[in-house]
């Protein structure tokens, strides 16, 4: 005890917190880097100035039909519930994004043991892409047979139809073009 105050001189919790507290925040502003691409950052991964994004129809290259119409439909939705870009008419947008769809496969996954009928199928869909700044024609993202892949049950009992896979297929390749957009440049 010291015989000023009559407190004990153990450490208190505030005098060990501080340098704690004091070591964290040095150690988050060592880790930050002002280019997202040499370590943390606080920084978008993506070009600030591209805030607006055409998504015209995309090709399809395949024997399955509407598939273009629901995967162009997917994208923008999926653009307009995760990023801050507007979707607009191309003669309007700093961006363009378009594709084609140039595979469409089912994937036999399991049959039944006893007669041979396939239980759970996969349809796999593959697509090419570009994102090009419509400003300067430079390409942002371009990537080929980037491909989705959903499951479905066209085993007696539940009966699921080959469109319950394709659809599963497009919000699947919806979602991870949007997230290689965002994240890719």
């Amino acid at each position: 005890m010291s015989p000023r105050t009559g407190r004990s001189r153990s450490p208190s919790l505030r005098g060990l917190l501080a340098p704690l507290l004091l070591c964290c925040v040095a150690w988050l502003l060592a880790a930050c880097a002002s280019d997202p691409a040499q370590g943390y950052s606080f920084k978008p991964l993506h070009d600030e100035n591209i805030r607006t994004v055409a998504v015209p129809v995309w090709d399809n290259e395949t024997f399955s039909t509407g598939l273009e119409v629901e995967l162009t439909e997917a994208i923008i939705k999926e653009i307009q519930r995760t990023t801050r870009w507007a979707v607009v008419p191309a003669a309007e947008a700093d961006s363009v994004l378009s594709g084609s769809i140039t595979g469409s496969e089912l994937r036999r996954f399991s049959s039944d043991s006893k007669t041979g009928l396939v239980e759970e199928m996969g349809v796999e869909l593959r697509v090419d892409f570009d994102w090009q700044d419509n400003r300067t024609g430079r390409s942002l993202v371009a990537r080929r047979a980037f491909s989705a892949l959903d499951t479905f049950v066209p085993a007696e009992g539940t009966g699921e139809r080959i469109e319950k896979g394709q659809h599963g297929a497009v919000q699947q390749l919806a979602r991870d073009i949007v997230a290689e957009l965002r994240t890719t440049w």
